[in-house]
């Protein structure tokens, strides 16, 4: 068997009560919760597993051949919504995949079955979600292809890069870097944008691992991206107080500060939350995989930059808290001045009459 599996995932900027949502749905859809299968439910700790809705089916013509797609969306409760389009084909065949995987390279033709789907989804959640909104054009794309059989004559190289090129040594080392195995028969090839899965067992597990990295990854960057916007922002804002006159200043930079307070709050609790959607404990490949595809999406290049953003806007409250100090401080030196020269003058008049 071989397979291909599309996944989008697009963020709606709120949390989300699942246990309440599941209800909600649960009479209209065919919903279930993430379960992995191999290990011991101990071994990976989720606070709050995501809910999966089965969409269906739909299809889409692409070099003159129809494909047929299940399609699934899962939605996480930090406001996350992965969806997902699969083929499959009985056949063992690795040229089938390979033409396949090549023709649809980077998501080719499916953004119209994306925005399709989407839409039916937004439609059916927004009536359950108070605020619910996200922007279609800001998402993560993946896409993991599977052979339920290893062949180490194959060249997977041109499937996970998406073209076929004379590749050179370094590129093929970097595409291959992402390698993991348990037994010989198993191999799992992770990629910046593509994997390859190579089990003769249903690796569900598997897809579930990397689809959660991936919304680990996207809500960081989804994240690093509002604080962007907050930090123009912020920076607008003082430009502008620094122009008021002294007295109007002082309020407004207590305003900016009670603004930057509140938003580094829920940041920061919303990025805690991102950072431990999924705690793989106790078993070992498991944990090598997932470490290996947060990597390779370069986890830690987007939570270092969340992170300094973070600090930045926290200097500029201390900043801003240092300023408005030393101005209620200059403005009781004025006071005091002000009190000794009144005494002053009181004592030249009492000493003249």
């Amino acid at each position: 068997m071989i397979a291909l599996r599309f996944y989008r995932i697009y963020d709606i900027g709120l949390e989300i009560d699942l246990d309440w949502l599941e209800k909600e749905l649960a009479s209209s859809f065919l919903t279930a919760r993430t379960s992995f299968l191999r290990v011991n439910p101990k071994s990976i700790v989720m606070d709050m597993p995501p809910l999966l809705i089965r969409m269906g089916n739909s299809s889409v013509e692409k070099g003159g051949m129809t494909y047929d797609l299940s399609v699934f969306a899962r939605i996480f409760d930090i406001g996350a919504i992965s969806l997902c389009l699969v083929y499959e084909r009985p056949e063992k065949d690795f040229s089938l995949l390979e033409e396949t995987a090549l023709l649809f390279a980077g998501q080719e033709g499916l953004s119209d079955l994306f925005l399709s789907h989407l839409k039916t989804l937004t439609d059916m959640l927004k009536t359950h979600i108070r605020g619910f909104a996200l922007n279609p054009d800001f998402f993560e794309d993946y896409t993991i292809y599977l052979m339920d059989w290893k062949d180490e004559t194959i060249d997977p190289i041109p499937l996970l890069a998406g073209e076929k090129r004379d590749f050179s040594p370094q590129m093929r080392e970097e595409i291959l870097r992402g390698s993991q195995s348990y037994t010989n028969d198993d191999l799992a090839i992770l990629s910046w944008d593509t994997a390859l899965l190579c089990n003769p067992d249903s690796p569900t597990d598997f897809f579930d691992l990397i689809e959660f990295a991936n919304v680990q990854v996207f809500e960081l960057r989804y994240y690093d991206r509002e604080l962007s916007r907050q930090m123009e922002k912020m920076y607008d804002d003082i430009v502008l107080a620094d122009k008021l006159p002294k007295y109007r200043r002082r309020h407004k930079y207590r305003l900016i500060m009670m603004q930057l307070m509140q938003n580094n709050a829920e940041l920061s609790e919303v990025t805690e939350k991102v950072n431990n959607l999924i705690k793989v404990t106790e078993d070992v490949y498991y944990t090598r995989v997932y470490a290996s595809a947060l990597k390779m999406l370069r986890s830690s290049q987007w939570t270092e930059s969340v992170n300094h953003k973070i600090d930045v806007i926290r200097d500029n409250y201390s900043m801003l808290s240092e300023e408005i100090h030393i101005q209620h401080s200059h403005n009781l030196e004025w006071i005091v001045i002000i009190l000794i020269a009144f005494e002053i003058v009181i004592a030249i008049v009492e000493r003249l009459v």
